[in-house]
């Protein structure tokens, strides 16, 4: 039996507006949440920002900072939740 593909949810692909900060990193353009997501990660990848030892961690640059709320490094999932902040 084939498997369906599942329908990604109307919710997430709602295009979002960036907030100033947010879109020094990935552009000013509204975009869906996992656009949002696959361009961050593209940014961290980019700037090597991923730590070294613990992989779960992002070092944030200038740029990322001002999205972190000053942090100099959370993880993944507080990254997400930080994001989520920037998007209208």
């Amino acid at each position: 039996m084939a498997k369906k593909k599942r329908k990604p949810s109307a919710a997430f692909m709602k295009p979002m507006k960036p907030s100033a900060a947010l879109g020094v990193v990935i552009g000013n353009k509204a975009m869906p949440r996992t656009q949002v997501t696959k361009k961050l990660w593209a940014y961290i990848k980019r700037k090597k920002l991923q730590d070294r030892k613990n992989r779960r961690m992002i070092n944030a640059d200038a740029a990322l900072k001002a999205v972190f709320r000053g942090k100099k490094q959370v993880s993944m999932f507080e990254m997400t939740k930080l994001v989520s902040k920037h998007l209208k």
